[in-house]
């Protein structure tokens, strides 16, 4: 007997292995071939299914499973809870929850971890954590699904306190917390976990360092970045190439063009991505041609462009006034290869138009437009009438803005400034008379300086940072020595 439950289990086995690279027909045939059909067969074949994105059949396959009187285990749930994830279907899944309920199933870790991605992918962290609490001794998976999703919801305090009470936190974990705090824009929280992260000797991967770099783009803090580049070096010993684009993004959003380059230089292996991130590195800094130039050798090396690259492409046309050239590339796109163009690209073209004065070409490139012109395309336009004092249509642009999203503040700016260089100041008056009317203010501006790993950050009139005597007695030396000196008149009239 023991003989012949082997001999079943090791073709089950067999052929659950060879149907792997088998069509669909075959693999059914395969299946019903078998002497005993098993929760082990029927899950090798579902997984089958899954591998290939075939979820309905997976489904299809679960459902037979009870027809063949085959109880699925935890496994089998494991693997058919992802086809539901796929298919979008929240209502599937909370189908499969019941039956592993009714199996007894629904507190084991393996379901449980599965059920927990379910409902923080296609519900809400809350009822995932009622999944949570049901799951008899969660481990890292658990957790780390639970907290993503009080990520994905904007609740850090939670998602932090879930974080705490890992009992064995790994690479994983920190990973998922640095990435999620990045994503959400908390930079400096996100930088402050991976320095724990080393602190408590958990060695950082090749996921950890994208996130990373974004977070110190997005603060813009080029010496911690080179120190991060460094922790890098150090952990991976080769940067690979998902590192390294994220690298070569983060030395462009600081600025640091010669260090961009080197990297992508550096770099072992590039794809799309690597070009993309150089070309959009020169668009941001003002080189247009020389992201022409690498456009050019991009297609040379065989790397075909997609829709980022074409964007880069229109924008590093844009700061550099190459109209003409991008009206060519856009028409070669739409000609070509339709499917590179998104809204974005339109956009782009709107702007560029605009900024160059080119108001008549605008309107209509707006009025041909394959779909309706969202909030955007107008505030493109604006921009450009702002530039040019052309209050007449920068009026209407504002309208449309307004029309679409009544609390904008920027536009009634824009407007106003489109009003003041041409000197129609009653009209200035009257827009900041509105603005106030609606209760509507501005959000000053900042800007920041990295001094000794320390952001500064300063606003308009700022009287509150610790330094401010200081600050503002040496603005104030400068200012007078600037007055005094023959080069600056243009202060004497300001």
């Amino acid at each position: 007997m023991r003989y012949m439950n082997s001999l079943c289990l090791f073709r089950s086995t067999r052929l659950s292995c060879k149907w792997l690279t088998q069509t669909d027909p075959i693999a059914y045939q395969l299946f019903d071939e078998l002497p005993q059909r098993d929760v082990v067969s029927a899950t090798s074949l579902i997984s089958h299914f899954t591998r290939l994105n075939q979820h309905n059949k997976a489904i299809s396959m679960f459902s037979k499973m009870f027809a063949l009187n085959i109880k699925p285990n935890e496994f089998t749930f494991s693997v058919v809870m992802q086809s539901s994830v796929f298919l979008d279907d929240s209502n599937l899944g909370k189908q499969f929850h019941g039956v592993s309920i009714k199996l007894g199933l629904n507190s084991n870790v393996y379901v449980g971890s599965s059920l927990l991605n379910l409902y923080v992918k296609l519900s809400s962290v809350d009822e995932a954590r009622f999944v949570f609490e049901d799951t008899h001794e969660p481990n890292a998976v658990s957790y780390t699904s639970l907290l993503c999703g009080y990520l994905k919801e904007d609740r850090f305090d939670e998602a932090m306190e879930v974080f705490r009470v890992i009992p064995e936190r790994n690479v994983v974990s920190w990973n998922a917390m640095i990435s999620g705090f990045s994503k959400k824009g908390r930079n400096e929280e996100a930088v402050d976990l991976f320095v724990e992260m080393l602190r408590r000797g958990c060695v950082p991967d090749q996921s950890t360092f994208p996130s990373l770099f974004s977070a110190a783009a997005n603060m813009a803090v080029l010496g911690r970045g080179k120190s991060y580049h460094a922790c890098a070096l150090k952990y991976l010993g080769e940067v690979g190439v998902f590192v390294g684009n994220s690298l070569v993004s983060f030395y462009a959003k600081c600025g640091s063009l010669e260090d961009c380059v080197r990297v992508f230089g550096g770099l072992c292996e590039r794809n799309v991505v690597s070009w993309n991130a150089l070309i959009c590195a020169h668009a941001q800094n003002g080189s247009g041609e020389a992201a022409i130039e690498l456009f050019q050798r991009m297609k040379e090396v065989g790397v075909k462009p997609n829709s980022v690259t074409l964007l880069g492409l229109l924008l590093a046309c844009s700061h550099v006034g190459l109209v003409d050239e991008a009206y060519t590339y856009f028409e070669q796109a739409r000609t070509q290869d339709a499917e590179l163009l998104k809204s974005e690209h339109y956009a782009c073209m709107v702007d560029l138009l605009s900024r160059s004065g080119r108001f008549q070409q605008a309107e209509k490139f707006i009025q041909d437009l394959p779909f309706d012109p969202g909030l955007g395309f107008w505030k493109a336009l604006l921009g450009g009438c702002q530039i040019h004092s052309n209050t007449k249509l920068g009026e209407y642009a504002a309208e449309k803005v307004l029309a679409l999203e009544p609390g904008d503040v920027s536009s009634y700016v824009m407007l106003s400034n489109a009003h003041s260089a041409a000197g129609r100041w009653q009209s200035v008056s009257i827009v900041r008379n509105e603005m106030r009317e609606k209760g509507l203010k501005t959000v000053p501006g900042c800007s920041w300086v990295e001094i000794k790993c320390k952001i500064h950050v300063f606003v308009t009139g700022d009287k509150r940072h610790a330094h401010k005597s200081e600050i503002y007695e040496l603005l104030g030396y400068f200012l007078e020595h600037a007055m005094k000196s023959q080069e600056t008149d243009f202060l004497r009239e300001f």
